[in-house]
C-alpha cells in the first residue's frame, strides 16, 4: 500500500504536470498555426476600453445572467469558490501576507467553501439530465464534471475530517511539507501522509487531480484559457 501511495503522490504528480504543460502548449501552438476559419462569432457593441469590457464578459457572464439567472448564480459561485480554494493551496506553499489581510485558518471557510463547491458541481451535473441541455451534452461533459467532483469531494473530505470529525493526524503543515518537497524537487512523504487513518483521502484527491490535469489540455476546458482573448476579439 505504501508503494501505491508513493506512486500516486510523487511520480504521477510530476507526470500529470508535465502532460498538462506540454499538452496545453501543443494545443495553443496548433490553434495559432491553424488558418482562420469562417466564424459566426458574435461581435459585441464597441465599448472602450475594450480590454476592460473583455474582462467583464469573461468573468461576469452577462449573457448568461440575462437569459439563465439560476445558472449564472451557480457559475459565479463556482468560480469565486474555486478562487478561494486556489488561495488555500497557495497558502500551503508559503505564507503570503496579502492573503492574511483577513486573518483565517488554512483552508479559508472552515470547510464550507468545499461544501458549497460540491453543491455547484452537482447542479452542473444534474442539469445535464434535463432537456434541452441533455440533447446538447456529450459524454465528455459528464466525465469532466464527475472527475472534477471527485477531486473536490476528496479534497474537501480532508478538511472536513480535520475540522468536523476531529481527525487531527494530518494537519496543514503535513500538506505543506509534502507540497513544498515536490516544488523543490526533493519529494518526500511526511509520516502522517502514509500512516494516518484518513490519508487515503489525500491519495484519492491527488489521484483524481492528476487525472484532471492530464485530461485538461485535450478537453473543452481549454476555453478557460481562451475565453479572455476570444472576448477581447469580440470587443475589437
Amino acid at each position: 500500500m505504501q508503494t501505491l501511495y508513493y506512486i500516486i503522490l510523487i511520480p504521477m504528480v510530476y507526470l500529470a504536470v508535465g502532460v498538462f504543460i506540454l499538452g496545453t502548449a501543443i494545443r495553443l501552438i496548433h490553434i495559432l498555426r491553424d488558418p482562420p476559419q469562417p466564424t459566426t462569432l458574435q461581435i459585441f457593441p464597441e465599448r472602450r476600453p475594450a480590454w476592460l469590457w473583455a474582462l467583464h464578459d469573461t468573468f461576469l457572464f452577462p449573457t448568461v445572467r440575462k437569459h439563465q439567472p439560476v445558472l449564472w448564480f451557480f457559475l459565479m459561485g463556482f468560480h469565486i469558490l474555486l478562487l478561494l480554494l486556489l488561495v488555500g493551496h497557495l497558502e500551503l506553499i508559503a505564507d503570503f501576507a496579502v492573503f492574511q489581510i483577513i486573518p483565517h485558518d488554512i483552508f479559508l471557510g472552515k470547510g464550507f467553501v468545499g461544501l458549497f463547491l460540491v453543491v455547484c458541481l452537482l447542479y452542473f451535473l444534474f442539469r445535464r439530465f434535463k432537456s434541452p441541455v441533455r440533447e446538447l451534452s456529450v459524454p465528455e461533459d459528464y466525465y469532466l464534471l464527475i472527475l472534477l467532483f471527485l477531486v473536490v469531494i476528496f479534497g474537501s473530505e480532508m478538511d472536513w475530517a480535520r475540522r468536523w470529525y476531529e481527525y487531527g493526524d494530518m494537519t496543514p503543515e503535513d500538506y505543506r511539507t509534502y507540497l513544498y518537497s515536490l516544488l523543490v524537487l526533493k519529494p518526500e512523504l511526511p509520516y502522517a501522509a502514509t500512516f494516518s487513518g484518513h490519508s487515503f483521502m489525500l491519495v484519492l484527491h491527488v489521484f483524481f487531480a492528476n487525472l484532471f490535469l492530464m485530461v485538461f489540455p485535450f478537453s473543452q476546458l481549454m476555453h478557460s484559457i481562451l475565453a479572455l482573448p476570444m472576448n477581447k476579439l469580440r470587443r475589437g
